[in-house]
């Protein structure tokens, strides 16, 4: 694990293409070029550009102009196959001494194909998928988990540093991408177990607060509880007291459930209780409700009734 520099101007000499302006990526650039990096940013949808250039970042005309020249592209990007077209544009663009630093959560599998389509053009790559959310990207206190050479990783960590808190280097390509989706799956399903509490707390007269009080400071602790509590009141800061609005979305929950469904039937791990939240987290959807926090499955899950009780 490394840390950040002190603050001020990153310790970085190169150019840096930023491609994908979401509400994780655009914040993400917006803290390097505030570091200093030179910044060429790029998204597909003229919004996001605006947006963009609005927040003060410097915007290529497309995707080869942002990428024409840089030492290091930073793809933020959906899923692995919009990093793969984001390549298949840009890599004849790229000087040889190029790293490909992929932040976006485009799992085990798709890490591999990333990696090779960089491979075949004799660049170095890594995947960096990332933990905290919105916040934590405007904040700059994200987390880093890297996959890859540790070469290619001392090449770009000032530009890491500048983004997050915290760089883990997990170990060769894709561990990064297995990290991720493993921690996700601890936090899919706590949080769905956490929200079952509070509605079991409920049903049986127990305020949020109490709970809340004997459990985050007992056994059942945890992020889901202390840092996202799903019910109203505990937190004030958490999604679940402004209307469960997004810091990190229920389908993109769901999204990286299944992928780590995905690598566990590859690696032939029956991971059941992942594949349960899933489900869950299928249902939250189709409710329309995957735009809200992953934490309003608490909703779905008071709406869903209870179980009857056997006659004594």
């Amino acid at each position: 694990m490394s840390q950040p520099p002190a603050a001020g101007a990153v310790a970085f000499i190169g150019a840096v293409a930023f491609i994908g302006l979401g509400r994780m990526g655009l914040p993400m650039a917006a803290r390097l070029a505030q570091a200093g990096v030179p910044v060429r940013a790029y998204d597909s949808s003229p919004a996001a550009r605006a947006s963009a250039q609005a927040a003060g970042l410097p915007v290529a005309d497309s995707i080869q102009a942002a990428a024409a020249g840089a030492d290091v592209v930073i793809t933020m990007l959906p899923a692995s196959a919009h990093v793969l077209e984001c390549y298949a544009a840009i890599l004849g663009e790229l000087k040889d001494s190029a790293v490909l630093l992929d932040c976006s959560t485009a799992g085990v599998a798709g890490a591999g194909a990333i990696h090779a389509a960089a491979r075949e053009r004799g660049l170095a790559s890594l995947d960096a998928p990332v933990s905290g959310g919105v916040d934590g990207a405007t904040a700059g206190t994200l987390t880093f988990m890297v996959g890859g050479e540790a070469a290619d990783l001392a090449r770009v960590e000032p530009l890491l540093a500048a983004m997050g808190r915290r760089v883990f280097h997990c170990g060769p390509p894709g561990a990064g991408q297995a990290a991720k989706i493993c921690n996700n799956l601890i936090l899919g399903a706590s949080m769905i177990a956490v929200s079952e509490a509070f509605v079991l707390g409920e049903a049986l007269g127990l305020s949020p607060q109490s709970l809340y009080d004997v459990a985050s400071t007992s056994s059942g602790r945890c992020f889901a509880l202390t840092e996202n509590c799903p019910a109203p009141g505990p937190r004030p800061a958490s999604p679940a007291n402004h209307g469960y609005q997004a810091g990190f979305a229920g389908d993109l929950m769901l999204k990286d459930l299944r992928l780590a469904q995905a690598a566990a039937r590859e690696a032939g791990v029956a991971a059941r209780l992942g594949e349960q939240a899933a489900a869950i987290y299928e249902r939250f959807s189709a409710e329309g409700r995957g735009a809200l926090d992953f934490s309003g499955v608490i909703v779905s899950i008071r709406e869903s009734g209870t179980a009857p009780r056997e006659a004594p």
